[in-house]
């Protein structure tokens, strides 16, 4: 499945995300979610507990100015990518 993280991941349910990912999800960080992936937040530890792909959008890391500040450890995507990455899956659920 893949998962896609909207919202910030302050204003989301992180336990619940984090409970339903597996080794077979893709979780893809875009819009507010892109912020998971900043480099040692507390968000990101727990995201890579997670034996899902993790990947964040580049054109909203751009948007938001953060280019700079997101961990290596999150795979960069554009929207060629998230097509793929929609294609890879047939389900797909929104945070």
């Amino acid at each position: 499945m893949l998962h896609t993280l909207m919202h910030s991941p302050t204003h989301s349910d992180m336990d619940s995300l984090l409970l339903l990912l597996t080794a077979e999800d893709d979780l893809l960080l875009m819009q507010d979610g892109v912020l998971g992936a900043l480099e040692g937040s507390s968000a990101l530890h727990q995201l890579l507990t997670s034996s899902a792909g993790l990947w964040v959008l580049t054109e909203d890391v751009t948007a938001r100015g953060l280019a700079g500040q997101i961990s290596t450890k999150v795979r960069p995507v554009d929207y060629t990518g998230f097509v793929t990455l929609t294609e890879k899956h047939q389900q797909q659920m929104t945070w």
